[in-house]
């Protein structure tokens, strides 16, 4: 069973034709439980993401600062396990029909067997993995059997890259590049920085792939300003954070709902375009 490159693809065509860029939403798996995790992601694709990536939980999060590290270990600590990853992928994509993408550390695939993994997601109807630690001179095997499946894979680069660097990382990547904003982990700020416009134009000169911009947005405004030069604006850690300071399970829904709906709007505000 082919996976939904295609689709992710074509919902980051069809946001560049209206002149905006995607909103791409991160929420763990299995947390603050797998159904609950399950309803989160619904709720920020019915609200406005484009697309979502469901974050697999992970013991040392290296990329990811200390909201999503509580979300991880709660969720941890609840027993989640790569079937509830497949299954909140699933579900959200049937319910929505939107593309859903796994972002995962490289060792939980390796353990897991990339054979078996690509073709349980393409088999939940993923779009495909984004993958923050696997180097892309030892990305082959992973890659093939990506492409077998009809799965993306997205690398990640940094404003330390260089140019050359960007160069093999994009020609290697597919779906969409995912530019982190600034050096260091996840986490929403007040600001996003004037690297990101850099690091988005040095990307761009490499490849033709979409580049979409994470670490920091958490409000309409800032999502304005990175729509303003990005194919795509990444928001994480302002989901989970609705969900931590929730009251109760619904309360959290109805949040992540409406930061899905503010943050819609704000990649709509810009007009300079993406």
């Amino acid at each position: 069973m082919s996976g939904n490159l295609r689709l992710l693809t074509d919902t980051l065509e069809q946001a560049r034709s209206e002149d905006r860029a995607a909103l791409i939403a991160y929420l763990p798996a299995g947390f603050p439980t797998v159904d609950g995790a399950i309803d989160a992601v619904k709720a920020v694709l019915d609200g406005g993401a484009d697309v979502v990536e469901v974050g697999l939980p992970h013991s040392d999060p290296v990329l990811d600062g200390p909201v999503i590290q509580t979300a991880d270990d709660i969720a941890l600590r609840g027993g989640v396990r790569i079937a509830d990853v497949m299954r909140t992928v699933r579900e959200a994509h049937r319910a929505t029909g939107k593309p859903v993408l796994v972002m995962t550390y490289w060792n939980p695939i390796d353990r897991y067997g990339v054979e078996r993994f690509t073709a349980e997601l393409a088999e939940a109807g993923g779009a495909g993995c984004i993958l923050p630690d696997l180097p892309v001179q030892e990305s082959g095997t992973w890659r093939e059997h990506a492409e077998k499946h009809g799965l993306a894979t997205v690398f990640v680069v940094a404003p330390s890259s260089r140019d050359e660097r960007l160069a093999t990382i994009t020609e290697a990547g597919s779906g969409f590049v995912y530019a982190a904003s600034l050096m260091g982990v996840t986490g929403t700020r007040e600001s996003v920085g004037e690297q990101a416009a850099d690091l988005v134009r040095r990307t761009r000169a490499t490849s033709g792939l979409p580049v979409c911009v994470g670490l920091g947005v958490s409000n309409a405004a800032q999502a304005a300003e990175v729509a303003s030069f990005a194919d795509g604006v990444i928001v994480g850690s302002a989901f989970v954070k609705r969900l931590l300071e929730a009251d109760d399970h619904a309360a959290g829904i109805t949040a992540v709902r409406e930061l899905a709906g503010e943050l819609a709007r704000g990649v709509r505000r810009s007009t300079a375009g993406a």
